[in-house]
């Protein structure tokens, strides 16, 4: 699917209808001294078995892309979850 790179839609701090830069959400990196990420590490350290039995096969075939959308007027930004799709294509114009 294509999407638009500048899509007019409404911004919540300017409270009116801007025009917003459309990017792709990807998530960062994990944070090695956060309490969960040391939790799952302590449980898999080793000589034992994964710490979840790992999946024989996945009900979805894709993962719901998630757009970043950032307003050209005050620079709020935010997030707005997608649909599922195999390939999410970011053009400067679409015909």
């Amino acid at each position: 699917m294509k999407v638009p790179s500048v899509i007019r839609t409404y911004c919540p701090r300017c409270k009116t209808y801007t025009e917003h830069e459309v990017t792709l959400y990807k998530a960062g990196k994990r944070r090695t001294l956060a309490e969960g990420q040391r939790r799952y590490l302590r449980k898999q350290k080793g000589y034992g078995s994964k710490r979840k039995p790992e999946q024989k096969r996945t009900a979805k075939v894709t993962k719901k892309q998630v757009l970043k959308l950032k307003c050209k007027v005050c620079g709020y930004t935010y997030h707005k979850e997608g649909i599922r799709l195999k390939k999410l294509e970011i053009v400067e114009k679409v015909k």
